[in-house]
């Protein structure tokens, strides 16, 4: 493998971005460290870097780099390359977070009127 490789095209290689274009913008964003310092998508890493990262919902995600690939991996493969330092604790917030924004309604109740749509809004968005 090689030596060194651009953050984007790994992030993308190991599955934290669906595309690359995505990893490109979350770096641009600032939302990719490498040392508490906001990375560029052309910075090229080595293994031993621990990136964090914000995914979606706002998940913190730390991993340290295992190995380098130019590739995109089949998920089964993706430990051999980085390793997850993210507490379980980021986790469960973010399991909280998804439960507390969804609603559930009662069998047979129907869709919502407007004005329940209104106020289940409110709660679910703290409008």
């Amino acid at each position: 493998m090689d030596e060194k490789i651009r953050i984007d095209k790994f992030l993308w290689a190991v599955r934290l971005f669906k595309t690359r274009n995505a990893a490109a913008e979350a770096c641009a964003a600032g939302k990719v460290k490498i040392r508490d310092v906001s990375v560029k998508p052309s910075r090229e890493i080595v293994v031993g870097d621990e990136i964090a990262l914000v995914l979606e919902m706002g998940l913190r995600k730390n991993v340290k780099v295992n190995a380098l690939t130019k590739n995109r991996l089949g998920a089964k493969l993706v430990s051999e390359y980085i390793h997850d330092l993210t507490p379980p604790e980021e986790y469960e917030r973010i399991a909280l977070l998804q439960k507390m924004r969804s609603e559930q309604r009662e069998r047979g109740a129907g869709r919502p009127t407007k004005k329940e749509r209104r106020e289940i809004d409110k709660i679910k968005y703290f409008e």
